[in-house]
C-alpha cells in the first residue's frame, strides 16, 4: 500500500484530489494535511471522513517540527504539495504570506522528504516521488496567439505567480543538486466541486443567486484555459504514478474563453433552469486588477504523448455539471460565504 503525503488536501483541487484517489484505489493511503484557512474545509471531505484508509492532520506546512514529526511516524511514499496561498487579489493587498506559505513552506517539505527518503549521498529509496502543483501562470501573460509551453520562460507578474515560480524553481534545485525525485505540474485555470467562491465561477454563481452585482474587471476581455478539476486529478494520479523524474508536465483543458463570456454562460443556465429574472444588468465592470494577465493557454502536448493524458470533459459539459453542483450544495455555500469572506468581498468589490 502506498502512502500519500496530501498538502492543502482541504482546498478546492486538494480536496478532489483526495476523493478521487480514495474512490479509485483500494490500496493507496492519504494522510492530508492542511493548516485550514479560510479556503480550507473539510466539509469538502465528508463523503471520505471515515475510511480506514484516510487520515487528516491539521499542520501548517511551515511548522518544520510538525512536518518532520509526520514524516517520522509514518512511512511516506509520495508527497503532492497543493498547500498553497493562491488568490491573485489577496497577494497584491498581503505579499508576505504568499512568499512564506509558497516558498518558505514548499522549502521545508522538500528538507523534510530529502532527510527521509534518503539512503546515501543523493539516494533515495525506491519508488518515492515529490510532486510541486504550480500554475500557468508562472509563464506571464501570452499574445493572441501561441501557447505555453514547458520550455517557456518563467516570467511572473504578481505576488502570488512569483512566489510559485520560486518555489518551482526551488524544487528543480532539488533535483539538480542532489539528484531528488520530482515533478512539477503546471495546470491552467481550474473548476469544479469545493472552489471556494473568491474565484470567478463560484463567486458569479453565488451572486447571481443572491441578485448581487457580478464584478468583472475591466472590459472582462482576459482569456484563460479553463480545465475541470476531475480531468486536472486524473493527470496528477498519471504524473505521480508514471512521470519522468525531473520533468515539468503541462496540464490544460484546451477551453480558453474570456472571462466576461464565462459570467455570460452561467448566467443563461441560472436565467433559463433556476430563475428568470437573473440576466445581465447584473454585470458590473470594475477597476482592473492591477498587472494582470490578457491571456493563459497551456499546450499539454507533452503529458498527453508521454502519459496518454487528455482532458475528458468539455466546458460545456463541465460548466453545468459545477453550476448544478452549486445548487445542489448550497448550505455548503452558505457556510463558507459566511465571516471572514463576506468581510473581504465587501472590501475587495463594494468600493469599485
Amino acid at each position: 500500500m502506498k502512502t500519500y503525503l496530501v498538502t492543502g488536501g482541504a482546498g478546492f483541487i486538494g480536496s478532489n484530489f483526495v476523493i478521487y484517489m480514495l474512490n479509485k484505489y483500494d490500496d493507496v493511503k492519504i494522510i492530508n494535511i492542511d493548516s485550514l484557512t479560510y479556503a480550507g474545509n473539510l466539509e469538502n471531505l465528508k463523503s471520505v471522513e471515515n475510511n480506514p484508509n484516510y487520515k487528516f492532520i491539521q499542520a501548517d506546512i511551515c511548522d518544520k517540527n510538525a512536518i518532520n514529526e509526520i514524516f517520522e511516524n509514518n512511512d511516506i511514499d509520495y508527497v503532492v504539495n497543493f498547500a498553497a496561498e493562491s488568490h491573485v487579489d489577496r497577494s497584491i493587498e498581503n505579499p508576505e504570506i504568499f512568499v512564506k506559505t509558497n516558498v518558505l513552506g514548499t522549502l521545508n517539505l522538500l528538507c523534510a522528504a530529502k532527510k527521509a527518503w534518503s539512503v546515501g549521498d543523493d539516494v533515495y529509496r525506491n519508488g518515492v516521488k515529490y510532486l510541486q502543483i504550480s500554475t500557468d501562470e508562472v509563464y506571464g501573460s501570452l499574445g493572441p496567439d501561441g501557447y505555453f509551453l514547458e520550455t517557456t520562460p518563467l516570467d511572473p507578474h504578481s505576488p502570488y505567480s512569483s512566489s510559485k515560480a520560486s518555489a518551482d524553481l526551488v524544487v528543480k534545485a532539488y533535483f539538480d543538486t542532489y539528484k531528488f525525485p520530482m515533478n512539477i505540474t503546471r495546470c491552467s485555470n481550474n473548476y469544479g466541486p469545493f472552489q471556494f467562491p473568491e474565484k470567478l465561477i463560484p463567486l458569479m454563481i453565488n451572486n447571481a443567486l443572491s441578485h448581487k452585482s457580478l464584478p468583472v474587471y475591466g472590459d472582462g476581455m482576459q482569456i484563460r484555459d479553463w480545465l475541470f478539476v476531475e480531468d486536472h486529478c486524473k493527470a496528477i494520479d498519471m504524473v505521480i504514478r508514471d512521470g519522468k523524474i525531473g520533468e515539468v508536465y503541462n496540464i490544460g483543458g484546451h477551453n480558453e474563453r474570456p472571462n466576461v463570456k464565462i459570467v455570460e454562460t452561467i448566467i443563461d443556465y441560472i436565467k433559463n433552469n433556476v430563475d428568470d429574472s437573473v440576466d445581465k444588468h447584473l454585470i458590473k465592470h470594475v477597476e482592473d486588477r492591477k498587472g494582470h494577465d490578457r491571456r493563459y493557454g497551456i499546450a499539454p502536448d507533452k503529458i498527453k504523448e508521454d502519459l496518454g493524458w487528455y482532458p475528458e470533459t468539455t466546458f460545456e459539459v463541465g460548466i453545468q455539471k459545477t453550476i448544478k453542483w452549486y445548487l445542489d450544495n448550497m448550505d455548503w455555500m452558505k457556510n463558507v460565504t459566511s465571516g471572514e469572506y463576506q468581510k473581504y468581498y465587501e472590501k475587495m468589490y463594494s468600493k469599485k
